[in-house]
């Protein structure tokens, strides 16, 4: 049997609210506040408020499935509410691009499982990765004015804090910052508890007392392998406050956030007023709220940016938009295809690109409680955006993403087809049980469902389902992590060796 959920489940919570708002003119302005609309008339004007209907919007809402899929089997389809459900992700914020505008914006859930606020089309959440490749743009636009060089070492550019370079024949450039070869290290942040006193920029740069990640050093020759680095977009931050002399908020603002209608978004750590009463707050994986609602980040360039699906969208279309030669408002025609042109490990100066299908730019955000997923067409104006408020929210992410390239119709790889096996019942009864996974401590429960397993990883958490592909090997549909049974001498299942190679224990069954 499936694992007991709490009284008040979110799928019945979500049942009473609106789930599928269309965004509606005027809403959300079309330009920043205090602009001229059309002010820069070389530029096609900022994209406007989505189209009202679309009939394909229910077939998304409608149509999710796995990731995965077996073979010569129709799969089960499910609902967005449905899945926000299962993941314990309270509330979605979703655009679609189509024919180079905002085809539609979905609002789903609610802002906070304890108020069960609902989403709006304003509402805000953390974009978290997501913030670097807005942050390169900003870079990019300085290129372009020729107060910053891509391939100066940057630090001619620094203040009062410096790389220490791996070598003094290969120095650390604005392109390696941007593109993640520059050798540096920290791969991401955990932000701070809002109690928390903020480090500066430089406590975080050096792991200084009040940094809750370690210094930010080059360890390897730039461009000798790619390795993803917030740590060295925190080093971006700190490059363009010192060639500008402005806050990095400020900064984003004026050379990204307004001239792309970004009205509602931020940079600020913490969020002013405001704009903290548009914030949603995060969610764990149980769909318990973060305490404190939400943390922050002070590394702003790695992990900072407030946002929601529609502004990242309207930023999408500027892309889009230069890459066509059809303005120059944040990046001249030939820098966007600089910033898109893929380079080592796939990567552009902000962006991954995917060129499997139709070229594609993307990337993903994880904060704490708050997951995110960004992907447009690199020369047609296509894309869709999803933010939610919730630590399982990639997942949710992708199968919505899957969902739009479907019913779209768009030219990219279609889900993984699987062969499952058919296993008698006495197989998989002998895999139940429950099973100790030592560090960290938690306990794994395993059932039996008709042709598959439930495994509960943990407390709290709903079980997935893991289907068969041998007698010991099993795999999850949604995320495509595979559970291996390891048999004892007597051929009892002792041992389970999930994703990353924990190892779980059996202790009853």
């Amino acid at each position: 049997m499936r694992p007991a959920r709490p009284v008040g489940t979110l799928l019945f919570l979500l049942a009473a609210l609106p789930w599928g708002g269309r965004a509606q003119e005027g809403i959300l302005p079309a330009h920043p506040p205090g602009s001229e609309a059309g002010s820069e008339t070389q530029d096609t004007c900022l994209p406007g408020p989505p189209h009202q209907t679309d009939p394909r919007m229910a077939a998304v809402e409608n149509g999710l499935t796995t990731l995965l899929r077996i073979r010569d089997r129709e799969p089960e389809r499910y609902t967005l509410p449905d899945r926000m459900d299962h993941y314990r992700v309270p509330g979605v914020s979703l655009a679609v691009l189509e024919e180079g505008r905002i085809a539609w914006v979905g609002s789903y859930g609610v802002t906070d499982a304890v108020t069960l606020e609902p989403v709006t089309p304003e509402t805000l959440f953390q974009a978290a990765s997501i913030s670097k490749p807005v942050a390169a743009i900003a870079a990019l636009r300085l290129v372009q004015d020729g107060i910053l060089e891509l391939d100066v070492p940057v630090n001619r550019y620094l203040r009062g804090w410096q790389i220490h370079d791996f070598t003094a024949s290969h120095l650390v450039t604005l392109r390696h910052l941007l593109t993640h070869t520059g050798g540096l290290t920290v791969h991401g942040f955990p932000g701070y508890a809002r109690d928390q006193p903020l480090p500066s920029v430089v406590d975080i740069l050096d792991g200084g007392p009040l940094a809750n990640t370690g210094p930010v050093r080059a360890d390897t020759m730039p461009e000798s392998l790619w390795r993803y680095s917030g740590g060295g977009y925190t080093v971006l931050q700190k490059l363009l406050e010192d060639v500008t002399g402005k806050p990095f908020p400020a900064l984003l603002r004026e050379l990204v956030l307004d001239p792309t209608a970004m009205t509602l978004s931020s940079y600020e750590q913490p969020l002013p007023p405001e704009r903290e009463r548009y914030a949603s707050r995060g969610h764990l994986s149980t769909g318990s709220p973060v305490e404190g609602g939400w943390h922050l980040y002070p590394e702003m360039a790695a992990a900072g940016l407030w946002t929601n699906a529609t502004e990242l969208a309207r930023l999408a279309l500027e892309v889009q938009a230069a890459w066509r030669g059809e303005t120059h408002r944040i990046l001249s025609p030939a820098m966007a295809r600089t910033m898109l042109t893929p380079r080592m490990g796939g990567w552009g100066l902000g962006f991954t690109i995917l060129e499997e299908g139709a070229p594609r730019f993307a990337h993903g955000g994880s904060n704490h409680g708050f997951k995110a997923q960004f992907l447009a067409f690199r020369e047609e104006g296509r894309g869709v955006v999803v933010m939610t408020n919730g630590d399982q929210g990639t997942r949710l992410a992708q199968e919505v993403i899957q969902a739009v390239a479907e019913v779209y119709g768009w030219p990219v790889p279609g889900p993984r087809m699987v062969e499952v096996a058919d296993l008698p019942p006495e197989l998989l009864a002998r895999v139940a049980g429950r099973y100790r996974i030592d560090v960290p401590e938690r306990t794994v429960v395993v059932e039996v469902e008709g042709d598959h397993l439930l495994i509960q990883a943990a407390e709290g958490v709903p079980g997935d389902r893991f289907f068969p592909l041998s007698e010991t090997r099993f795999i999850n549909l949604s995320s495509g992590e595979p559970v291996e049974a390891i048999l004892d001498p007597e051929g009892r299942v002792a041992e389970l060796v999930l994703q990353r190679g924990l190892t779980a224990r059996r202790v009853e069954g």
